[in-house]
């Protein structure tokens, strides 16, 4: 007989500092890492628990895999994910089909971070986990999708999300943007600190700065070796950037 997975983590404390690590990504409720580049539910969870109260509105306008759309469920916020590939709604519509009962609402719209079918000043917390420019392509060539942009292009478009962003977000609340830095050419791309800029250009404060480690990263044998035979360090840590509006 299988076993029965939980739909709540078995332990959960709440981080209280600056560096977050998870070498355990968290396997409760539908979570899993098929969805590539998708993030360690413990980081949705936190940031919901922390920056909004149950019956609030969260956005993910890049849902992906659908792990915000979950942990939003499943601590009973209303949700709505937004993203330009269809098939990332249909996985998070799959994703969010288990019983549980919580009088939240979960929307999915097939639809642009950069131009959002929302009201101003209608969402709670923002809590969400773009491409990184074109590290991973999420789609051969769906018009819009920024994961198909390099780093100029995407930072451009990036920016017009950060206006978005500001708009649809109530007055104090929070908006919370994983983003991790690329390398071409053995020199480091600061995507990350980019990203803030943008978000500060747009009106928004930085309240928290995250460096959160990342574990279980695909081909790190590979690149271990070419590390010490190209002489460049492994880009292990992300940042987990909030801002308040």
């Amino acid at each position: 007989m299988a076993k029965k997975i939980p739909l709540q983590p078995d332990y959960f404390e709440l981080e209280t500092n600056t560096v977050w690590s998870f070498p355990d990504r968290g396997k409760w409720a539908t979570h899993d890492a098929k969805y590539r580049g998708n993030w360690s539910p413990y980081i949705p969870r936190n940031i919901i628990l922390r920056y909004s109260q149950e019956g609030d509105t969260v956005l993910d306008q890049f849902v992906g895999g659908g792990t915000t759309a979950v942990e939003a469920r499943l601590t009973h916020r209303n949700f709505i994910g937004v993203d330009i590939n269809p098939s990332a709604i249909e996985i998070t519509k799959n994703k969010c089909a288990f019983d549980f009962e919580t009088p939240s609402i979960t929307t999915l719209i097939n639809g642009d971070a950069r131009k959002l079918d929302l009201p101003n000043d209608s969402v709670d917390l923002i809590c969400t986990h773009p491409p990184y420019a074109d590290i991973i392509h999420y789609s051969e060539n769906i018009d819009g999708d920024l994961s198909l942009l390099s780093l100029k292009p995407f930072l451009t478009e990036m920016g017009k999300v950060a206006d978005e962003c500001y708009r649809v977000l109530k007055k104090d609340k929070f908006c919370a943007i994983l983003m991790g830095d690329t390398r071409k050419k053995g020199m480091v791309q600061s995507l990350g600190f980019e990203t803030m800029r943008l978000f500060e250009l747009a009106g928004f404060k930085t309240k928290e700065i995250i460096i959160k480690e990342q574990h279980n990263c695909k081909a790190t044998g590979f690149w271990k070796t070419n590390s010490i035979k190209h002489n460049f360090l492994l880009l292990a840590h992300e940042y987990l950037f909030i801002f308040k509006k």
